[in-house]
């Protein structure tokens, strides 16, 4: 039987079949591991890495387990913000900081480790976040990501979060393709500026770091202002009937990560794949207790208490670090109930563990099916 035929420009522009691209989702590796970015790219879309958190050597050895799968075009996706605190350069001096500058907040995280029961334990890699390159003549490990990215055989360099203009101009030399998320038109307008090649509008509806606009209103919007540019729809999209409806709006393709989260592929918890298979769509919120900027996960009991506390959470990087070490000491303890579990409110339609190569199919099939009944079900002329 002939395959499916879902088709846009943007498939021309990267290489791929469908115009479906796996979220570059999670930190460290485990809601995109080699595995799920493989079968992606295998099934005819395009898989991307969530590099953040993932050292430059280890990146290295990540992007190369995937190639040892596909030679099909992959993507990786790193956080570049472009606002942060004044912080040290390392996870260790950001925590002593924290215990010096704001102690009430390090303090709360102490307690609610003590009212749960959870041992210390801290993440160990010495990352911290950064916006930009360095200035001081000593590259960021954020810059060596970069490096990486560009050095390997990979296809898109995704800039999850902030601005990458930096990376522009060094990605056009490797003949990297450079995408930009938005939660806004001038997000968007900015993205452009950089010079980025694609832009992937992000709605409130996406989980991890999101906006406020919702994608109905956004999509359209975006398209408009940076028209020629082909703009890839994420947020709320898990189904074939979420893809026409971006199609419908002026996208030529979408970013799909929460029905990937559930992929017998994806390295999440399984505990963390429960919440997102009994989860409702009210029960994913944003707040910005886990890392200092608004990010959509599913509810838990830390959540509740921090916005309980009356304590607003500190900007990123300080909130982060001291949430990273929280979560880290979380899961050694066995309590995933705990820690941070991103997702989209698009969770309450995802309701079954699947290989990523059948949603994959699913969504291909989904697309076709929902296109060819609109043309059934409504009359024009």
């Amino acid at each position: 039987m002939a395959r499916p035929v879902v088709k846009t420009a943007f498939c021309d522009l990267l290489g791929i079949e469908y115009p479906i691209c796996l979220a570059g989702m999670g930190s460290r590796g485990k809601a995109t591991p080699p595995e799920l970015v493989a079968a992606v790219s295998e099934a005819g879309g395009l898989g991307v890495i969530g590099g953040s958190g993932i050292p430059a050597t280890e990146l290295r050895e990540v992007i190369r387990k995937v190639r040892s799968m596909t030679d099909k075009p992959i993507g990786v996706d790193l956080l570049l913000p472009a606002k942060l605190a004044e912080a040290p350069p390392t996870r260790s001096a950001v925590r002593e900081e924290l215990k010096k500058k704001f102690p009430d907040h390090y303090a709360f995280m102490r307690k609610l480790m003590e009212r749960y029961n959870i041992p210390d334990a801290i993440v160990e890699d010495d990352m911290v976040v950064s916006s930009g390159p360095s200035v001081s003549g000593r590259k960021t490990p954020h810059e060596e990501q970069v490096d990486v990215v560009l050095s390997e055989n990979v296809q898109v360099f995704a800039a999850g979060l902030g601005d990458p203009s930096w990376v522009v101009p060094l990605a056009r030399e490797k003949g990297v393709k450079v995408m930009g998320l938005v939660g806004s038109v001038r997000n968007a307008q900015r993205q452009v500026k950089a010079g980025v090649d694609i832009i992937v509008t992000q709605g409130y509806e996406a989980g991890g770091h999101t906006g406020s606009i919702a994608n109905f209103p956004l999509i359209p919007q975006v398209v408009d202002a940076v028209r020629p540019l082909p703009v890839i729809a994420g947020g709320g999209i898990a189904d074939g009937r979420g893809i026409a409806a971006a199609l419908s709006l002026g996208a030529m393709g979408v970013w799909v990560g929460t029905a990937f989260l559930v992929s017998h592929e994806c390295q999440i918890p399984e505990r963390s794949k429960d919440e997102i298979l009994q989860g409702g769509s009210e029960d994913f919120v944003i707040s910005r207790v886990y890392t200092g900027k608004t990010m959509r996960s599913f509810k838990n009991e830390i959540i509740k208490a921090w916005t309980d506390s009356g304590l607003q959470p500190l900007p990123m990087p300080y909130q982060k670090i001291m949430m990273d070490d929280f979560n880290e000491a979380a899961a050694r303890a066995g309590r995933w109930d705990l820690r941070s579990n991103p997702g989209g409110q698009i969770a309450g339609l995802v309701k079954e563990r699947k290989p990523a190569r059948q949603i994959m199919e699913e969504l291909v099939e989904g697309t076709v099916r929902a296109l060819h009944d609109l043309r059934h079900s409504v009359s024009v002329g």
